[in-house]
Formats: structure tokens, C-alpha cells, sequence
């Protein structure tokens, strides 16, 4: 199991990657935007169309996950980091989420992604936000 920060922007992602670069000498691993997402798992709207739909980049030894929220309104200081944890297995994932789902919101059911053949985003009974997901992308 892998947990990864994935951090949220307000449509200034590929800002924030450049800068990190600059600043961190940040590795860029992916980046992959809205209008290059499977129209089966995601459809923007066409003024969404060159946000950030899913990058990850590397500082040091640590690997970012970074997106822009496609809707502005939903991004305000302190829901702009969630915690990726990646598993081996889609049978770990729901199991996690089964444990977790009592009293949590889902911010997104669980499907299979461009990027992940399961994937699930709650915030927990605590409020913390999660994003549980394997790195298979075999649908």
C-alpha cells in the first residue's frame, strides 16, 4: 500500500507544476488533461477542456498527485489536499472503503477511472478526504 498527497487547484495547476519545478526541481511524471480523459469515465465541459484532470509529479522521493476541480465553487482552503492510498488489489480497496463509507460523504462512487480500474473519494466521518484506488488500468 502507497499513500500519495494529491493536491486540488482552482484551474492553476499547470501554474503550480511549473512553479514546484522551479522551486523544488519537481520531476513531472504524467500529466493528462480534461479533454484527453476516456469520454467513458469523464466528459468535460468544453471551458474545462485544458484543466489538469489528473498530473503527478515527483519532489525528492516523494510523489504528488495534482488536478484542478473543474468547478471552482467546490474549491476553497482546506479541501484542497486529499490523501491517495493506492492498493495492490481492487478487493483492498472496497474492503477499505467498506470500513470507511459509515457516515462518510462520497465525493465520488466507486468506478473504474482512465487512470485506475477502481476508484473511490469520500471524506470520512472525521472529515478527512481519501481517494482509494489501484494503479491497474485494465477495464
Amino acid at each position: 500500500m502507497i499513500v500519495t498527497p494529491n493536491f486540488h487547484f482552482p484551474g492553476n495547476c499547470m501554474e503550480a507544476i511549473e512553479l514546484y519545478k522551479k522551486v523544488f526541481g519537481a520531476k513531472v511524471l504524467c500529466v493528462l488533461k480534461s479533454k484527453d480523459a476516456n469520454p467513458a469515465d469523464y466528459t468535460p465541459d468544453e471551458k474545462y477542456s485544458e484543466h489538469v484532470y489528473h498530473a503527478e509529479i515527483m519532489i525528492g522521493e516523494t510523489r504528488i498527485m495534482m488536478s484542478d476541480i473543474t468547478d471552482n465553487k467546490d474549491h476553497t482552503p482546506g479541501n484542497s489536499l486529499s490523501l491517495v492510498v493506492t492498493f495492490d488489489t481492487a478487493d483492498e480497496v472496497k474492503k477499505a472503503y467498506n470500513l470507511l463509507k459509515n457516515g462518510a460523504v462520497i465525493i465520488s462512487p466507486m468506478r473504474s477511472t482512465t487512470y485506475s480500474s477502481c476508484f473511490v473519494s469520500l471524506i470520512d466521518k472525521f472529515g478527512m478526504r481519501w481517494e482509494l484506488m489501484t494503479e491497474q488500468t485494465e477495464r
